[in-house]
């Protein structure tokens, strides 16, 4: 599949607040980009204007690479009179194409919920209901998917398999995941930003292919250095309290640009 890269450079209002501004952000084609921060600078907002949903936002920029995209929102957005089977081909019954309801079930087996296919979204767990929200997403077979926050109703064991299925149905697509869990995005991305009230920051992500051991040093490393850089632990040395926090490029290693990419792709 010949999946295209991302790319939005410009400031975004809604309602006459500034969301995100000005600011440039790259996705690279056919790679996992992670997107971090905390609630409320524009994560979402991107996704909905990569995905053609940007009714109510006034963006003034540039957009590249938007077209036949995938999106999977926070929220599971099932219909509560279909079945889960029905819910998960809901996109092609709504485009009026034939719907494969031998390859849905197979995603929906992958999942672990090919046994409540006839059942309603209201039968189900919040986890479940996410799960079959992923299904959906999978089954459309895009060349860019734009996930949000897809794993975050999920227990750590389910939240690791669902990760190394969407790594595995998703190769050679252009993904990109916000996502508020260092962990995931240390385990999931090639490129790492971090999105704040004072811009877009990159952060170098570790060696390896994704989706890399969770408890590999690197992968742990990454995790904490996201943390530091978002406020949730002090940084080392940082001396006592009132201190000025030492600046992002001593948080960050240098790394030869393109090292998170896969081969051939740098």
């Amino acid at each position: 599949m010949n999946a295209p890269a991302l790319a939005l450079h410009g400031t975004a209002h809604i309602a006459g607040r500034l969301v995100f501004g000005p600011l440039s952000l790259n996705a690279p084609a056919g790679c996992w980009t992670c997107l971090l921060g905390p609630s409320g600078v524009g994560k979402s907002t991107i996704l909905r204007l990569f995905a053609g949903l940007g009714d109510g936002i006034a963006f003034d920029g540039a957009l590249s690479g938007a077209g036949q995209v995938a999106l999977m929102a926070q929220d599971d957005l099932l219909l509560p009179w279909l079945s889960v089977l029905d819910n998960v081909t809901l996109g092609a019954r709504l485009r009026g194409q034939a719907v494969d309801g031998g390859a849905a079930l197979q995603v929906l087996e992958r999942v672990g919920l090919a046994d409540r296919a006839g059942d309603r979204p209201g039968d189900l767990s919040g986890g479940q209901r996410q799960r079959v929200a992923l299904a959906r997403t999978l089954t459309e077979d895009r060349p860019v998917v734009l996930l949000d926050e897809p794993f975050s109703a999920l227990d750590a064991r389910t939240r690791a398999q669902m990760q190394d299925l969407t790594v595995e149905l998703l190769t050679g697509r252009t993904v990109l995941l916000v996502t508020h869990d260092p962990a995931e995005a240390a385990r999931l991305g090639h490129v790492l930003f971090i999105l704040t009230e004072d811009g877009l920051q990159e952060v170098p992500p570790p060696d390896g292919p994704i989706p890399r051991p969770v408890g590999d040093a690197a992968v742990l490393a990454a995790q904490a250095r996201l943390l530091t850089h978002l406020g949730a632990v002090p940084v080392a040395g940082a001396g006592t309290r009132g201190a000025a926090p030492r600046a992002p490029r001593d948080i960050f290693p240098k790394k030869e640009p393109g090292a998170g990419l896969p081969r051939g792709r740098r």
